[in-house]
């Protein structure tokens, strides 16, 4: 490829609304063009890095014995009103009408349309296991589109479905997609690990991410440094303290804390540690009636440590707020507590709530809390003494670094990761919900079990980028680049021997297979090379007059330093080095 037959549009400055690196490179490398809130134009050099992400993740796929298969962006409503998710998957999923006044969506997943496939043409288990995939246009109606194609609302990803005979076989299929996983991310030359998740709205009960990690990624990652233990935060477990609960030291007492209604001024006027109070989350249930009417709620009060942070994903497992849950209103809490929130407490209710506490708290002597009363809390309460042991002790709480790790292993670390492929066990969810069965041994009807597995392809080269930048552009790993190298020749335009040797070592190149573009725009040397470091194409060739009259090239990786001078001779000799060819 020639420069000057291609399309390069680099920009000086990054745009206003860009926050993190990615977009800010992505755009100023001219890989994306923003068309709208979360939408995006892949220009000729983005659309280059996502077909060789698409390249990889195909050959993998296929390699692990999955079948391709194209499926509509547009998808009757009917079939996402099998499985409930037509109103369960909220605002995110985007619904349209046609002429005719007939519901559709746009697709944000398919696993529907591929039960539905399922259903229609595998009658028997001589036809399983059956994995497939596609590589398609998605769109989730994001609350708000950010980081450029990190957070976008349209974007393109990989998903792959399996459906097995029974359990057994469907975990080798989970296998199987995880150890092609595992390929495809060795692959990209990117740093991540697998860490165990949740299944959020896809459903199912073993459930992993690859996060690449990140310094700006939104999730955070936990892990034990001693072993291979690693979850999302979402999912890590918080292990019960050991040892028992001590015996209450201290008399129970009213304190007045004018103007402190959080935990950390309490904890700062009473010269206390922050881990000596305790928070109160109030949450609601709601009974409904036959029409889908609020018939009654119930009350629920939730106890933190005063430095741990409630995780929502943990709660909504609780019996009884595993039914769906939302905070409790000023009214309902005034109604209950007599109190305006910032002083809550469980002791002094005026109508009773059902009690959960985080397992720490269950462990905790002479703790601080609200008196549900402005301006005032209580010191030195006790379970057992003060106010009845909690109806229910549960795991509530986000794992902080130094908890102890699940395995038993260590202490747990947290960084920050960005999630690029999830992989989830669906067991019967989506067969079950859409009657889709086969003809099993027995000659009976039995349900499918799936598997779903994702991968971000647009997400990807955001997370790459994120991963390996500097302060001149992007860096990319070999096996994503735009191209793979670039001839910069100086002055090609006034000498023909420069011309000859660049246009030689291009035709050189492209014969051996490799990407490579030759910059024959004759821009100045500076404009030229920041461009180039901008885009960050890995393998830079310079060809000057001077240089090819003393026998001359110069080589330089992105990640070098410096130019390494390497006889005009040798330099295709070097790069199939470099290259592995």
């Amino acid at each position: 490829m020639k420069a000057s037959q291609f399309f390069i549009s680099t920009l000086k400055e990054a745009p206003a609304d860009a926050e993190v690196v990615s977009h800010k490179l992505m755009t100023r490398a001219g890989l994306i063009k923003k068309l709208g809130a979360g939408i995006y134009n892949y220009m000729p050099m983005g659309l280059r890095v996502i077909r060789k992400v698409e390249a990889i993740v195909r050959e993998e796929m296929n390699r692990a014995g999955a079948v391709e298969v194209t499926m509509p962006v547009v998808q009757p409503a009917e079939m996402w009103e099998e499985t409930g998710r037509f109103e369960k998957m909220g605002p995110e999923l985007l619904r349209i009408k046609d002429r005719h006044g007939r519901d559709f969506v746009i697709q944000p997943t398919s696993e529907e349309v591929v039960t539905d496939i399922a259903r229609q043409e595998l009658k028997s288990y001589k036809q399983l296991p059956k994995n497939f995939y596609q590589i398609q246009t998605k769109f989730r109606d994001e609350r708000r589109p950010r980081f450029g194609l990190m957070r976008g609302r349209e974007f393109i990803m990989k998903d792959a479905y399996s459906f097995d005979k029974d359990r057994d076989t469907a975990q080798i299929s989970y296998q199987t997609m995880r150890a092609a996983y595992k390929r495809i991310f060795d692959r990209f030359g990117l740093q991540y690990r697998a860490v165990r998740a949740d299944s959020g709205a896809i459903g199912g009960d073993l459930s992993e991410e690859f996060q690449v990690i990140a310094s700006t990624g939104e999730d955070a990652i936990v892990y034990c440094p001693s072993s291979d233990y690693a979850a999302n935060i979402e999912k890590a477990e918080a292990l019960a303290p050991a040892g028992p609960r001590p015996a209450a030291a201290q008399t129970m007492a009213r304190v007045a804390t004018p103007g402190n209604s959080t935990c950390e001024s309490v904890a700062a006027q009473l010269g206390l540690p922050l881990s000596q109070t305790v928070k109160s989350l109030v949450l609601a249930t709601d009974k409904l009636d036959d029409k889908g009417d609020v018939a009654g709620s119930q009350v629920w009060l939730l106890l933190l440590r005063g430095d741990h942070e409630m995780n929502e994903i943990k709660v909504a497992k609780v019996p009884g707020l595993d039914v769906g849950f939302r905070f409790a209103t000023v009214a309902e809490i005034e109604e209950h507590f007599g109190c305006q929130p910032g002083y809550l407490g469980p002791i002094g209710l005026k109508q009773p709530v059902k009690l959960v506490v985080d397992r720490e708290v269950a462990v905790m002597a002479d703790w601080v809390c609200g008196a549900n009363e402005a301006d005032f809390h209580i010191t030195g309460v006790n379970f057992g003494r003060d106010l009845p042991e909690p109806d229910v002790v549960a795991d509530l709480r986000n794992v902080v670094a130094g908890d102890k790790s699940p395995d038993g292993a260590g202490e747990l670390a947290i960084e920050r990761g960005i999630e690029v492929g999830h992989v989830f066990y669906l067991g019967t969810k989506y067969s079950q919900a859409m009657n889709a069965t086969f003809l099993a041994e027995n000659g009976k009807p039995s349900l499918f079990e799936m598997g779903c597995y994702g991968i971000g392809v647009t997400r990807l080269p955001a997370a790459a980028i994120e991963q390996n930048h500097d302060e001149r552009g992007i860096i990319w790993p070999d096996a994503i680049a735009p191209f793979t190298v670039v001839v910069c020749p100086i002055g090609m335009d006034r000498s023909e021997p420069v011309k000859e040797a660049a246009e030689k070592l291009h035709a050189e190149l492209l014969a051996l297979g490799v990407d490579v573009i030759l910059d024959d725009r004759g821009e100045r040397p500076g404009a030229m090379f920041a461009d180039w470091e901008l885009i960050g194409v890995p393998h830079r060739v310079v060809l000057s007059d001077r240089g090819l009259k003393e026998g001359q090239v110069e080589y330089q990786h992105r990640r070098d330093t410096e130019a390494t001078k390497l006889a005009a001779a040798d330099v295709l000799g070097h790069l199939k080095q470099r290259l592995g060819l």
